[in-house]
């Protein structure tokens, strides 16, 4: 099943630091997700002076207790980068080549 991730950075003090200090964990359990098919793709969400503020991530698990089970081991979530998550659950589109 596919999930669509949509965590806005938390509000507050330090989580800017927070989000750069735990960056390389997230990125490289991300790539390996990425690399195992888990993760379709995904990426931070800016504001308009281009500051990060949050995260989009698609991906795919078998089914909300997998996707759950990711978010509690999931370094921003863990750490308190994202405040607000939001899932959708979405239907990806079957592309003709």
């Amino acid at each position: 099943m596919y999930f669509t991730i949509i965590a806005r950075d938390s509000t507050q003090p330090g989580s800017l630091e927070k989000r750069l200090a735990n960056r390389d964990s997230h990125l490289e359990k991300i790539h390996a997700m990425k690399a195992e098919g888990t993760i379709v793709d995904g990426g931070a969400m800016l504001d308009d002076a281009g500051n990060m503020v949050g995260s989009i991530v698609l991906c795919e698990f078998p089914d909300r207790a997998g996707l759950d089970a990711y978010l509690a081991e999931e370094v921003y979530a863990t750490q308190g980068v994202w405040g607000d998550i939001e899932i959708v659950p979405f239907r990806r589109v079957a592309w003709r080549s």
